[in-house]
């Protein structure tokens, strides 16, 4: 009988001793004063081509998506300036006046002028790898921000398909004349979830090829768009 005491002393004053840690504990959580920003990415982009050769023109809706990770990794005790890191995947397709068929091995590159058909595009699929010097007015307790990213970008071709559609189709997959490494800088800069992104590649798509009247192809892609982070 006289365990039943002693067990409803020892559970008042486990009560007790539970309601005074309680007491301690803050009703707000705690400020994280090591946070990274910017963790994920995702853009989309309109493509272009600059230094096309003569008579070369894109047509249609150029698009781009790009996502991946970066690791950020804070300068200052701020934290409001940081470089990055990291790797992704960037799918890039560009529609266009330009034949290309594949006969014995070798490609062919034409200017369609008189011809109609119904789909001419160019598609490529590359393995990015983005770098970073960061600024933005960041706080630990606030996911809104002001943020300029300047950095530099390499690609490496994994896959790439020319696709023509017209009264015959041809397709070309895996061209050899394509570049397999771009490169380029990087800028974003934004409020918030709106960010405005542009790559700019500094080599050329064509590391071989020309035209049928002898123009070579040094064509280097643009892409313009908005840039979505992600913690």
């Amino acid at each position: 009988m006289r365990v039943i005491p002693f067990f409803l002393l020892f559970l008042s004053f486990s009560v007790l001793a539970q309601s005074s840690v309680d007491s301690l504990k803050s009703p707000f959580p705690a400020v994280d004063s090591l946070y990274r920003e910017d963790q994920f990415y995702v853009g989309l982009t309109y493509n272009r081509l600059l230094k096309t050769p003569e008579g070369y023109s894109q047509n249609g809706l150029a698009t781009g998506f790009h996502a991946g990770f970066l690791r950020d990794m804070p300068l200052n005790k701020a934290r409001t300036v940081a470089v990055a890191a990291g790797l992704g995947l960037s799918w890039n397709k560009y529609h266009h006046d330009m034949f290309v068929m594949e006969s014995g091995g070798n490609v062919t590159y034409q200017i369609l002028d008189d011809i109609d058909y119904d789909r001419n595009k160019l598609e490529q699929l590359f393995i990015e790898a983005p770098f970073e010097f960061r600024w933005r007015n960041s706080t630990p307790t606030s996911t809104k921000f002001w943020r300029i990213y300047a950095g530099f970008k390499v690609r490496w071709l994994v896959f790439s398909k020319s696709t023509f559609s017209g009264d015959d189709k041809f397709v070309v997959r895996q061209n050899d004349d394509l570049e397999p490494l771009q490169y380029g800088p990087t800028l974003s800069v934004g409020y918030n979830t709106w960010n405005f992104h542009v790559y700019y590649g500094m080599n050329s798509l064509f590391r071989d090829g020309f035209l049928d009247d002898g123009q070579a192809l040094d064509m280097r892609a643009l892409n313009l768009g908005l840039m979505f982070y992600i913690l």
